[in-house]
């Protein structure tokens, strides 16, 4: 038996049917650029995150990120601290806008960023706190809230893997100044292409994300900012108010397969299997292990049939690209021993019984042998 790391499955009956039906319709209406199905979605996404936020679409989530940075003003000689082992997405939006990526180590257990490892980073130039809602697990966010304002300092929210994730019963995504999501097709929430979306409870961002996604127009034709071009499609929009709706269904068929896991995998062999800080939900974009026999054990799973994946088998700090940032090996070892030891299981919503009890009995099988 094949199992792949991810596939697309009809898993909500009839949202395949929906989706292409979604699809015709707005063939039919004409209607391409920031029409009704982007206005639809941009408010059925706010009305589902609520907290009083709205949400404008955009092409992806990068782009999410350096609009919300941009729209928060950050620019040259402004440093914007976030962890060592987020995905090189985030760090080059900090690079896009001219600032300089300050980079704090994850907590060992939950891989994300506290406000304890951010804390001692901080200097007069850090301008923005960039916490990443890792793999779909909410960071703790009292105490990195606490520590922003407390410093006068923003915070912008990463919340490109937890569509639906919650702290403390609020959305991931709502507690910043802006939050970039990305709607990647294999991401909880995906298109079926690129799209993304800045969402803010400040309407000075809000207008300026609106206004610097279509060319930096307010009136057509006429420019008010140098903006770019970064406008969700009618089409994917379509499709993303059809998967909205089902998105709880989806989460919660990606935790009850999150829950096997944990419970089969239990005390098998130096598995590290994902921990969730008090209040932090996880919607589990990733089902992450951690061995020190990772490269083994995913040679192993192959040969078995078994697809898996390494989110991120290079630490940012280490990546040939910021070699100009002066970092070396061993500058952050959380994230350089979270790189060579993690390890992604299948799990998405449609994987069957048979493929989830196959994946646990070979990495059983693997520990035994």
């Amino acid at each position: 038996m094949q199992v792949p790391f991810f596939a697309f499955r009809d898993f909500v009956p009839g949202m395949q049917r929906c989706l292409e039906e979604a699809l015709v319709q707005v063939a039919q209406q004409h209607s391409f650029i920031l029409g009704e199905e982007v206005k639809g979605f941009e408010q059925e996404f706010g009305s589902y995150l609520a907290g009083g936020v709205s949400v404008a679409g955009v092409g992806n989530g990068y782009d999410a990120l350096v609009i919300s940075l941009k729209a928060l003003g950050i620019g040259s000689g402004d440093e914007v601290l976030l962890p060592s082992n987020s995905y090189m997405a985030t760090v080059n939006a900090v690079l896009q806008v001219g600032a300089r990526p300050v980079l704090a180590e994850p907590d060992k257990y939950t891989y994300n960023l506290t406000a304890e490892s951010a804390e001692p980073l901080i200097s007069s130039k850090t301008r923005v706190i960039l916490p990443v809602h890792l793999y779909g697990q909410a960071c703790q966010m009292d105490g990195l809230l606490a520590l922003a304002q407390s410093r006068s300092i923003k915070l912008l929210e990463d919340a490109a893997q937890a569509h639906g994730a919650t702290y403390n019963n609020r959305f991931a995504g709502t507690f910043g100044e802006a939050a970039a999501f990305s709607f990647y097709p294999t991401k909880n929430l995906g298109a079926l292409g690129d799209a993304g979306a800045v969402v803010t409870a400040n309407q000075e961002v809000l207008s300026f994300a609106l206004q610097y996604r279509n060319y930096g127009q307010k009136q057509k034709y006429v420019g008010q900012v140098v903006g770019i071009n970064s406008r969700l499609d009618e089409l994917q929009a379509a499709v993303l108010r059809v998967k909205l709706r089902h998105l709880d269904d989806l989460n919660a068929e990606r935790q009850r397969l999150a829950q096997v896991y944990l419970q089969e995998l239990q005390n098998t062999g130096d598995l590290i299997l994902p921990q969730a800080a008090p209040g932090c939900g996880h919607v589990y974009h990733i089902f992450n292990i951690r061995t020190k026999y990772r490269n083994e054990l995913q040679a192993y799973l192959q040969e078995q049939g078994i697809g898996t994946a390494i989110h991120y088998p290079v630490p940012v700090h280490l990546q040939p690209a910021y070699k100009f940032l002066g970092h070396k090996a061993g500058d952050f070892p959380v994230a350089e021993e979270l790189a060579y030891t993690s390890l992604s299981l299948p799990l998405f919503p449609g994987l069957t019984e048979a493929e989830q009890q196959r994946v646990v009995e070979k990495v059983k099988a693997f520990f035994d042998s």
